[in-house]
């Protein structure tokens, strides 16, 4: 599997992989994402720019290997590689068409020098990564069915003093007003409803699936790590909403329309298509009220020495 960051959730991402977080099935075809899960990488570096000083603070030394688990096309591989400046990071995805967009990305930003790559599917994959001061994942561990043996593996290839950042869970994205002039109000809080139904029977297929109290402090502090501790990152784009993080939006929404289909009823329908029509003056395109408001909690833990 492909990790990701999610946008219209959580929980992005995305993504690093872009789309629904809740909406995904068990075997999404990541690769097929790769422009969305770009631009969500875009919109969401200034939230991983201040997730890697707040890690800076807890490590107990420097970084001079760091990976990143589900890394998609490389948004927070790069943020890392520009903010740990004498560390080669490693981006370690199950697809080989977004390693090549991470691998571009890097060359663009001008961190290629010191950028990895490496295909490995999960959670089999791990034992190959090697050993690292740092190591994080966004969105990748959900899609594995025994999160906690991920959590366990991945704690095992910390270097003594290193931190794991694992981020799952926030608040999801609000982007339009309670009561938007079209439809019935309260349209994103009845998709959160769907999107909670959709990702307990993706979690449920996944295969050797194990149930987990998803306390994710808890989970660090059982795969020997100490100090475990947790903090949201807040995106916060007011209305207007600029043309990119539209274009995210329009194409997030689009995929949850798709992958809910058979959850809507009829007036919510109708209510998403006049919302993705790029004619129509009420669309996410056009209409002045869009914004982004979301939060990312990443929870984050010390390998002792």
């Amino acid at each position: 599997m492909s990790g990701h960051q999610h946008t219209h959730t959580d929980h992005t991402d995305s993504h690093s992989h872009g789309g629904p977080a809740h909406a995904d099935d068990a075997h999404p075809d990541w690769a097929a994402f790769g422009e969305l899960l770009e631009l969500s990488a875009d919109v969401h570096t200034p939230a991983v720019e201040q997730t890697a000083e707040w890690l800076r603070g807890l490590l107990g030394g420097p970084v001079r290997r760091a990976l990143d688990i589900g890394s998609g096309p490389g948004g927070a591989t790069c943020v890392f590689a520009r903010a740990f400046a004498d560390a080669e990071v490693v981006a370690v995805d199950g697809s080989p068409e977004l390693l090549a967009r991470a691998r571009d990305r890097a060359a663009r930003l001008g961190v290629a020098d010191r950028v990895r790559t490496h295909l490995a599917e999960l959670p089999e994959g791990l034992a190959e990564v090697g050993d690292a001061e740092l190591i994080w994942s966004s969105k990748a561990v959900h899609h594995l069915g025994d999160q906690q043996g991920a959590l366990d593996r991945l704690a095992a290839a910390l270097r003594p003093g290193g931190v794991l950042a694992v981020a799952e869970g926030g608040l999801s994205l609000r982007a339009l007003p309670r009561d938007i002039g079209i439809g019935r109000p309260g349209l994103l809080t009845r998709l959160d409803a769907m999107q909670e139904e959709a990702f307990a029977e993706m979690r449920a297929g996944l295969p050797d699936t194990k149930e987990t109290v998803e306390d994710w402090p808890a989970m660090l502090a059982a795969a020997g790590l100490t100090g475990a501790r947790s903090r949201s990152f807040l995106i916060d784009l007011p209305a207007p909403l600029d043309a990119p993080a539209r274009r995210l939006l329009h194409a997030d929404l689009t995929r949850l329309s798709d992958h809910l289909a058979d959850r809507l009823d009829a007036t919510d329908r109708a209510t998403l298509d006049r919302l993705l029509d790029p004619d129509d003056a009420a669309g996410v395109l056009r209409r002045p009220d869009v914004f982004w408001l979301s939060a990312q909690t990443v929870h984050a833990a010390v390998k002792p020495r």
